[in-house]
This record gives structure tokens, C-alpha cells and sequence, in this order.
């Protein structure tokens, strides 16, 4: 406590303590993962989501919002928690050109974030994308002839 002391009664008087000046380096952006490490990640299962947290655990609101819309069309998916690597985080969005989380790909192509994804869900075209990958989604109604 006395040494808190005189370095708190220094500073208000106008004396620097040389070993706090080094904490800009700690701004310094993260090293991002290389982007063939980033691709097969992104190739390695039909659906893959980038996002906070993980699916039982989402630790945003917009990274819940695409793991309820692909548990409503019951997807099987890989996902990689960005929070968990720097490296990982910055290297998902140099790998798509994207500067947010979540980032959703299909076959190994990006499909976008939170928003487009919800659009897709609301209009249909989730199923279809699905579709041409060959998921069957659980929200994909029987044609109107086979109904009973």
C-alpha cells in the first residue's frame, strides 16, 4: 500500500515512472492465422460458423441468433469459437473481407453474418441453399399435393 502511495503522490505531482510507459505495445494487432489454415477450417464440414462462445453457449446476442436459426433447420455444423484466439478471430475476417462475428459458410463459401442469415431464414432461401448442398432442412415443408 505505501508503494501505491508514492507512486500515486508522484504522478499527481508530476513525476513519470518510466516502467508504465511500455502498455502501448499491448494495442497492437493480433497476428492473424494464415488463410490455408483458415480454409480448411472453412471446407472441413458443409456449414461452418465462426462466432462468440460456442452453440451451447453463445456469448453474443447476434452468435445466438444464427445457432437458433440452424437449430430450427436442425444443421449439423462446425463452429470455432473466435473469442478463444486472436489469431483466429482476426484471421476469419481477413479470410472474407467480413469485419464482424458471426460468419456462416456454406460448402465452403461465405454466406455472411447475423443479418443475412435471419433474411435467408425469413424469405425461405436458407432452405434452398441448404438444399443445394445436400441438408435437408427440418423447416422444409412437403409440397402442396403430398400434404394430407
Amino acid at each position: 500500500m505505501a508503494l501505491l502511495g508514492r507512486i500515486a503522490s508522484g504522478v499527481l505531482a508530476g513525476q513519470s515512472r518510466r516502467n508504465f510507459l511500455p502498455l502501448s505495445r499491448a494495442f497492437c494487432a493480433p497476428a492473424a492465422l494464415e488463410p490455408k489454415e483458415i480454409d480448411k477450417l472453412v471446407k472441413n464440414n458443409k456449414v461452418v460458423v465462426f462466432m462468440k462462445g460456442n452453440p451451447e453457449a453463445p456469448r453474443c446476442g447476434f452468435s445466438n441468433a444464427v445457432v437458433q436459426i440452424l437449430r430450427m433447420h436442425s444443421v449439423t455444423y462446425d463452429s470455432h469459437d473466435v473469442l478463444s484466439s486472436d489469431a483466429l478471430r482476426q484471421g476469419i475476417k481477413d479470410y472474407s473481407n467480413w469485419p464482424t462475428i458471426p460468419q456462416v459458410f456454406i460448402n465452403g463459401e461465405f454466406v455472411g453474418g447475423c443479418d443475412i442469415m435471419l433474411q435467408m431464414h425469413q424469405n425461405g432461401e436458407l432452405i434452398d441453399e441448404l438444399q443445394k448442398v445436400g441438408i435437408k432442412s427440418a423447416l422444409a415443408g412437403e409440397p402442396e399435393g403430398d400434404k394430407k
